[in-house]
């Protein structure tokens, strides 16, 4: 039986089975053995401590059935993953210590990327000063690129043909609609690409969007960069142009 089990047979809730087991008050007849697997739900299901963990492992052996006593062997293993669990729990509050503290490092340094231009992985950008700027990566040479560009509603407002070179390829829309109409600045939108070789198969690789770092914003817990106007994880740059 798992320990939220008996201490739902028995009635009480974790922390007056902890009270119960260290002013030795619960019935010597009642069976409230705790086995090994049960170790990990005093933790999750209980809502227990490590200390609380501890005291019932006491109480156990000063309540226990006289004629069903805990073995000697069953009360090692349990001590032994009580220290497991116990040391589970340091390197947990350690590791999110050292978590916290290289996520304030990591938005620190990110302050450096403010004010230059940098390319990242990502395909949506904001139209400024009539310009959006993209790329794209072919794993090799492709016998046809199509571009298609949609608004932030997911209508197609433009569509054409693209540079077909293996590697990095660089693509610029003037903001100009398939309808020749030149769209107003602050619109974020988004490009796709389809590239194939001669045999039909997918050479695409990933986009890259460039714009000027403006904001930095770490309040998600992870550290993201306004690039041209969009969130881009700061784990996506790959290049500062300037």
């Amino acid at each position: 039986m798992s320990i939220s089990g008996a201490l739902s047979a028995l009635g009480v809730t974790p922390a007056a089975a902890v009270a119960a087991a260290t002013a030795n008050t619960v019935s010597p007849t009642a069976s409230t053995s705790i086995t090994p697997s049960a170790v990990n739900a005093a933790a999750s299901s209980a809502g227990i401590t490590s200390s609380d963990f501890l005291n019932l492992l006491v109480g156990e052996l000063q309540n226990q059935d006289p004629l069903a006593p805990t073995s000697t062997s069953d009360f090692i293993t349990q001590m032994s993953q009580y220290a497991n669990f116990d040391q589970q729990q340091t390197l947990n509050s350690n590791l999110q210590t050292l978590l916290t503290s290289f996520n304030s490092l990591l938005t620190m340094n990110s302050v450096n990327y403010i004010g230059h231009t940098v390319e990242a992985k990502g395909n949506s950008t904001t139209l400024q000063g009539g310009q959006a700027a993209f790329g794209y990566s072919l794993t090799s040479a492709a016998s046809q690129v199509q571009l298609s560009i949609q608004d932030s509603t997911g209508t197609t407002v433009w569509s054409g043909t693209g540079p077909t070179a293996a590697g990095m390829n660089s693509f610029t829309w003037n903001g100009v609609n398939s309808s020749g109409v030149q769209l107003p600045d602050g619109g974020q939108y988004t490009l796709s690409v389809t590239a194939t070789n001669a045999n039909g198969t997918s050479v695409y690789g990933y986009t890259t969007v460039t714009g000027k770092v403006t904001d930095i914003d770490s309040s998600s817990g992870s550290t993201m960069l306004d690039v041209g106007g969009a969130p881009v994880s700061i784990g996506n740059i790959i290049g500062i142009k300037s």
